[in-house]
């Protein structure tokens, strides 16, 4: 069986012994035993785990069929991911290309095993996203405007407050960020972003419910199709603008990989994007402005292997044209 940290550089057989409370051997009997009480299915030993924060995945077989187990020990957290399963099994039943979670034999999507809160789906074959390839980039933009389309119209939105905060509104949190003068920003980038702010409209649409963290680690694709969305463990309220502008700029990213994306990149994605779900004129206006404070905002205080630092200069130079 193997152990692994998804983000973290520390020991993964030291992470699962002190953060999930197992030995290695021990963890592989807890897996199969979950599954079966409440699933009702025989599954194989773990052929693999993979820990991040306090969340783990367990890769699992029934027969010919490849499993994933997850589970979190964070009790904060158990809300939410119940919120987000029957989420995701809404948007599988709306032909969404999502990893939508198995029932359990009392219905459920979500349970908890003992401090735990588990789920179960099929895992979806495909590969990452291929930010050098236009056509799955496109593809890329439509799926998250579809994604968008159904959530604005899901039955569980009238209870995302229970969840879900709202955010500050959307020139707040670009305003607040200037005022905290980040060190990482020049102080002639800041005055751009804020000129640029002074002229974003009012008037967006509604926020809604949006993915939360649309990029190339999340999305698997088949060719140039989309066959999987995963992950919507950070879903939150946002304007779609917002999670469009973010997910544009990160969308090359890979876990511990990946970096920037070219402003081609970028514009494919939009475009992917608008075939599906025009953008109104106040969102395209906000859409240069949101670009450059994600660029900015990304920009590590220490080294910068990915080259952040150097993208976030080339927006700079289309935002000031």
């Amino acid at each position: 069986m193997k152990i692994e940290l998804l983000w973290e550089q520390d020991d993964p057989n030291e992470v699962l012994r002190t953060r999930f409370g197992f030995a290695g051997p021990i963890v592989r009997d807890w897996v199969t035993a979950a599954v079966a009480h409440h699933w009702g299915v025989r599954v194989e030993p773990p052929e693999r785990i993979v820990m991040s924060g306090g969340n783990a995945l367990a890769w699992v077989r029934s027969g010919d069929e490849l499993l994933l187990v997850k589970w979190s020990v964070a009790p904060e957290r158990f809300e939410r991911l119940a919120f987000a399963a029957d989420l995701t099994a809404w948007l599988g039943a709306q032909g969404l290309p999502v990893s939508a979670p198995l029932p359990t034999l009392a219905g459920a999507v979500q349970v908890r095993n003992g401090g735990t809160s588990m789920g179960l789906q099929r895992v979806i074959e495909g590969d990452h996203l291929d930010v050098g390839d236009a056509d799955q980039v496109a593809a890329a933009g439509a799926t998250l405007a579809r994604l968008h389309d159904a959530l604005r119209s899901c039955p569980l939105h009238d209870s995302d407050h229970e969840v879900l905060a709202p955010p500050s509104p959307l020139r707040q949190q670009v305003s607040d960020w200037l005022a905290s003068e980040p060190s990482t920003s020049a102080p002639h980038a800041r005055d751009v972003v804020e000129r640029m702010l002074e002229r974003a409209p009012e008037g967006l649409p509604p926020m809604q419910i949006v993915h939360g963290d649309y990029r190339a680690s999340n999305i698997l694709r088949a060719g140039s199709e989309v066959v999987g969305v995963l992950d919507f463990e950070e879903l939150r309220l946002d304007h779609r603008v917002g999670e469009i502008a973010r997910s544009a700029v990160l969308l090359g990213t890979l876990f511990r990989d990946g970096g920037p994306v070219p402003a081609s990149v970028r514009q494919q994605f939009l475009d992917g994007y608008q075939a599906v779900q025009p953008l109104t004129d106040e969102e395209l206006r906000w859409w240069p402005v949101l670009v450059l404070w994600y660029s900015l905002a990304l920009v590590p205080s220490g080294d910068d292997p990915n080259g952040w630092g150097r993208a976030a200069v080339e927006q700079l130079g289309h935002s000031t044209r």
